[in-house]
C-alpha cells in the first residue's frame, strides 16, 4: 500500500469498506477507502459500555450503525468527488439510497459552490433493485447475501420497523450556543428526562453542559488522519453537513442506551439559504433544515426503530423567537458562545468566547438586543457591537443590503431588519453608530409592513416534536 498516492482526479471510485461495532467498548469503526488505496478509519466512541444488545435492538442497532457509515463518508467522499461509490460489505435498498443521495447533493451545497463544482445528478449510490433480483450496486463476494439481506428488510420495512420498547428519555444536543439551552431549559419546565449531549473536546461546550446541572454524555469522534494528509495533497475541501453526521451519531448512542428521544435545536430559518446571483440557493445549514429533519426522522421510524423520535425542539420557533427565549434566563450569560471562531478558547472573561467580528456574534448581538437590557448584553459581549462602524459590513450581509446572507448559521434578513427597526425606535441603542446609519439610510428603502418583529415570533405548526408533548411545549413557549 506504500506506492498508493492520493492523486484527486485520477480516483475513480469511493468504498464504504465496512463498519463494525464492539459492545463491549461501545467504539464504532467506520472504514472507507479510495479505489485500493490504504483502509480510512474513523472512529465514534460512545461512553456507557458493555452494551447488552437483544434481537430486535440489535437489528436496530446495525442498521443505525450502517446508516452512520453510509453518512459520515460524506467527510471523505468530497476530498475527491469520483465518479463511482461502492458499498462493500452490505447492500442498501432504495429508500436509504434516496435519503444519502439528497444528503450528499444538498448537504455539500455550498462545498459544490465554492469549488466550482456540480453534484447534481452525480451522486449515485448503489441499492438493491428488488423487482428484478438485481442489485445496481454491491460488487463484493457477500453480494448475494447482502441482496437476500435487503429483501428480508423491504419486506419487513414496508410494515415499518418495530416499536423497542425504549424509555423515555432524551439525549440532547448541545452546541454551547443559545439554542440548545432553550431547548434544554423547555424540556426541563416540562418534566422531560433528558442528558446533555455532545460530540468531541470541546471545553466551551463542556463547561455549558456542566452549567445545566443535568446528566452529560460525552461523545468520541476521530477522524481517519489520512484525510488531513490528502488535504495538504490536494483534496477538495470544505463544509459538509455537519448536523447530519451528528444526527446519525446521536441516534446510535439512543439505540444502545435504550432512550426513545434525539432532540436538536434548530430553528425556522435554517431551512432558508443564501441566494446566489446566477446559482439560486445555497443554503450553509441544510442539515438544520426541514428537508434534512423531515426525511432523516421518518425514515428513522420506518427503517430502524418505531419508537425513535429525532425533532427539533425549536423548529416551530424564529431565530427571534429563540432570542426571546434565552433572554428570559441569566443562568448562562457567563457560560454561553455561538461564535464560531473563537469556538476553542475558553475564557473568563465575555471578550474571550465572542470574537465581535464574526457573522454569529453580530447576529446573536443583534437578535438579542430587543428581548434583553443594553447593559446585560454589552456585558455578555463584552463590547457593543452596533456602535462600531468597524462592523458596517458584516451587519450590511446580514440585513441582506448590498450582499447576500452570510454562508452562516444565522438568521433570516427579515428578522435582521425588523431587530434593526426596533433598535432605532429605541433611545438607549438609535444613537448607535449602525443603528442612526441603519435609519439614515436603509430604512427609507424598507417596506415598513414588513419591519415589525411581532409577526416573526408567532409559533410555526411545521415540526416533528412527539404529539403528547407538543401542547405543553407550545403553551410554555407562548407565555
Amino acid at each position: 500500500m506504500g506506492e498508493w498516492r492520493f492523486q484527486r482526479d485520477g480516483i475513480k471510485a469511493f468504498r464504504f469498506v465496512r463498519c463494525e461495532l464492539d459492545a463491549a467498548t461501545g467504539v464504532a469503526r467506520l472504514v472507507y477507502a479510495f479505489d485500493d488505496g490504504p483502509e480510512l478509519v474513523e472512529t465514534v466512541t460512545i461512553p456507557g459500555a458493555p452494551f447488552t444488545l437483544d434481537g430486535a435492538r440489535a437489528t436496530a442497532v446495525q442498521r443505525a450503525l450502517q446508516l452512520l457509515h453510509l453518512i459520515t463518508g460524506v467527510s471523505y467522499y468530497k476530498a475527491a468527488v469520483p465518479e463511482e461509490i461502492r458499498i462493500e460489505s452490505y447492500a442498501i435498498d432504495a429508500d436509504t439510497a434516496a435519503l444519502l443521495e439528497s444528503v450528499y447533493v444538498h448537504g455539500l451545497g455550498e462545498f459544490a459552490y465554492r469549488n466550482g463544482l456540480n453534484l447534481h445528478g452525480k451522486i449515485r449510490f448503489p441499492h438493491a433493485v428488488l423487482a428484478t433480483g438485481d442489485a445496481s450496486g454491491p460488487a463484493s463476494a457477500s453480494a448475494a447475501a447482502s441482496q437476500a439481506a435487503v429483501a428480508d428488510d423491504a419486506a419487513a420495512s414496508s410494515a415499518g420497523a418495530p416499536a423497542l420498547g425504549l424509555r423515555e428519555h432524551a439525549l440532547v444536543a448541545i452546541g454551547g450556543g443559545k439554542d440548545s439551552l432553550v431547548s434544554i431549559e423547555a424540556l426541563r419546565a416540562l418534566g422531560i428526562d433528558q442528558t446533555v449531549t455532545w460530540i468531541g473536546g470541546s471545553q466551551l461546550i463542556k463547561a455549558c453542559a456542566e452549567r445545566t446541572g443535568l446528566p452529560t454524555l460525552n461523545l468520541g469522534r476521530a477522524l481517519a488522519p489520512q484525510l488531513f494528509d490528502y488535504n495538504r495533497e490536494g483534496a477538495w475541501n470544505g463544509h459538509i453537513p455537519v448536523t447530519a453526521v451528528n444526527s446519525a451519531i446521536l441516534v446510535l448512542a439512543a439505540l444502545l442506551h435504550g432512550v426513545d428521544q434525539v432532540v436538536f435545536s434548530n430553528e425556522r430559518s435554517a431551512s432558508y439559504g443564501s441566494l446566489i446571483e446566477g446559482t439560486g440557493e445555497v443554503n450553509h445549514q441544510w442539515s438544520k433544515g426541514w428537508a434534512f429533519e423531515s426525511a432523516f426522522g421518518g425514515y428513522i421510524e420506518q427503517h430502524v426503530a418505531a419508537d425513535l423520535h429525532y425533532y427539533s425542539l425549536l423548529r416551530p420557533l424564529s431565530e427571534l423567537a429563540v432570542a426571546r427565549q434565552f433572554a428570559r434566563t441569566d443562568r448562562y450569560d457567563a457560560h454561553f458562545s455561538s461564535c464560531n471562531r473563537n469556538f476553542h478558547i475558553l475564557g473568563e472573561r465575555p471578550a474571550n468566547r465572542w470574537c465581535g467580528v464574526c457573522p454569529k456574534c453580530h447576529f446573536v448581538f443583534l437578535a438579542l438586543a430587543p428581548f434583553m437590557p443594553k447593559p446585560r448584553l454589552v456585558g455578555i459581549f463584552g463590547r457593543n457591537l452596533l456602535d462600531d462602524p468597524a462592523q458596517t459590513a458584516g451587519y450590511d450581509a446580514l440585513l441582506e443590503y448590498q450582499d447576500h446572507k452570510p454562508f452562516e448559521c444565522v438568521g433570516e434578513g427579515k428578522e435582521s431588519r425588523a431587530a434593526m427597526a426596533a433598535l432605532a425606535a429605541r433611545p438607549e441603542w438609535r444613537e448607535d453608530a449602525l443603528v442612526k446609519r441603519f435609519a439614515r439610510e436603509i430604512l427609507p428603502q424598507l417596506d415598513a409592513t414588513e419591519l415589525a418583529i411581532e409577526p416573526l415570533l408567532v409559533i410555526d405548526d411545521e415540526h416533528r416534536i412527539p404529539a403528547k408533548l407538543w401542547g405543553r411545549l407550545r403553551a410554555h413557549l407562548a407565555a
